[in-house]
């Protein structure tokens, strides 16, 4: 008997089925190319274990997405006020089933090699992973995928709902609601798919514990709410007043996420590395915006490069990929953590006296703030009542937002001791005058 539906064992969310025709975007050469794009870039050389791909990633958010959307679309869970934007038709909701679990799929197709990594700086201006992801969408490819699919999903509503949109800019503005729930529920900046996966798929494989919550309980409270008690208020995904602890865990992880993993410091300058050494062997020092060289382009095109340039040092890219085949990459010279400081950016003023005492090649800053986190949804409380995440939270103080930011300085390996003697000798006296500039 013909098979229906296949299995992917995965292990985070077990099983994951899928149907033949998701079969047929999964075997895809835009889907199959996320086999060789790593999920954490080379923070395999950090935390051995990150060697997850974004092909196991998009299956999980495909999986997630599912999980939510029956959750708020479930009579027993819909907001009166909400009523209005679910399609009242069984085979309409299938519809919009199949379109959001198609673009849970595709919503990373455009990502470059090593992920956010080889992103910016690296293309030309106008130009992210968003876009290549709506163009490969609508690519005559991928069209002919969606032709074969019943019902025949239009390419606009894959890629509005996978990447996001401008309501404003949307020509159907009678779904602009419910498409906009749609979408929220994949890339969501509180609680979307996208997040929650990341976050227990890049936990699980670093060993990192920081990253685990009760996402089963949050996916059970999540629901379509609006804004305030006024029943004219925008509509979003929000959670009833027994999932807030849920989502308070999944803040702090995401936060200790990011300080423990994704801002790690040997992480960074990999990174920083990586993104020098591509912009001398990129043509131009940018990728190419071209769908099918995007697609002959993933990490093992870059290895090999990074590899054969190691050997060469008559090739420009020569040192940066020398420092990341033989593990011989800037070291940290100092990470501001000192409370108090009046000045906003104390590693800048310490990274420029640096450059002047010990060279400019010999130093390297870089500062991250983390981006994209978003605490103020609507909860509904025992009593029927709408409040904001913020009135009700009381492990969080909003006063103080969970935001992971900072500053680095990296030196050379070969000028470390040198420079550990002058900042040792030098910090206290550089932190303090600019502390006197700062009340002139």
């Amino acid at each position: 008997m013909k098979k229906n539906w296949h299995e992917f064992r995965d292990p985070i969310h077990v099983f994951i089925r899928v149907s033949t025709d998701e079969r047929k975007i999964i075997d895809s050469r835009p889907f199959q190319r996320l086999r060789h794009i790593h999920q954490l870039a080379m923070t395999n050389l950090v935390y051995h274990g990150a060697t997850h791909k974004r092909f196991e990633h998009s299956l999980g958010v495909m999986e997630l997405a599912s999980r939510i959307f029956d959750v708020i679309t479930n009579l027993n869970n819909i907001h009166d006020v909400a009523r209005e934007i679910i399609p009242p038709e069984p085979s309409e909701l299938s519809y919009w089933r199949g379109v959001l679990r198609i673009a849970a799929l595709c919503h990373d197709l455009g990502h470059l090699p090593f992920s956010h990594a080889a992103e910016y700086d690296l293309l030309p201006d106008g130009w992210n992973h968003e876009k290549f992801t709506v163009n490969l969408i609508k690519s005559d490819e991928m069209e002919k995928i969606w032709k074969e699919i019943r019902p025949i999903p239009s390419s606009d509503d894959i890629a509005q709902i996978a990447v996001g949109f401008d309501k404003s800019k949307l020509d159907d503005l009678e779904r602009a609601d419910w498409k906009t729930i749609l979408s929220e529920i994949i890339t969501g900046k509180a609680f979307g798919a996208d997040r929650i996966d990341y976050l227990l798929r890049d936990s699980l494989h670093t060993g990192v514990a920081y990253g685990k919550f009760d996402h089963y309980r949050l996916i059970d409270t999540l629901r379509i709410l609006p804004q305030s008690n006024d029943d004219s208020s925008e509509l979003s995904l929000g959670v009833e007043d027994g999932g807030i602890h849920s989502v308070e865990a999944l803040l702090l992880a995401r936060y200790f996420m990011f300080k423990q993993l994704y801002f790690h410091h040997v992480r960074r300058i990999y990174d920083i590395h990586l993104k020098e050494f591509l912009k001398e062997w990129l043509p131009g020092g940018v990728f190419s915006t071209e769908l099918e060289g995007h697609l002959k382009m993933t990490d093992n095109e870059v290895n090999s490069a990074i590899l054969e340039a190691t050997h060469n040092d008559s090739l420009s890219e020569h040192e940066p990929a020398k420092r990341i085949v033989e593990r011989k990459h800037f070291k940290l010279l100092y990470e501001p953590n000192q409370r108090g400081l009046k000045s906003l950016k104390p590693g800048k003023i310490f990274s420029q006296k640096a450059k002047k005492e010990l060279g400019e090649n010999t130093i390297i800053y870089d500062s991250y703030s983390e981006k994209g986190t978003r605490t103020n949804f609507p909860v509904l409380t025992k009593s029927e009542k709408i409040r904001s995440f913020e009135e009700i939270t009381r492990t969080l103080s909003m006063d103080k937002p969970l935001v992971a930011n900072g500053e680095y300085v990296f030196v050379s390996p070969e000028k470390f001791e040198e420079a550990k003697k002058w900042r040792d000798k030098n910090l206290e006296q550089i932190l303090a005058s600019e502390e006197r500039e700062g009340e002139e």
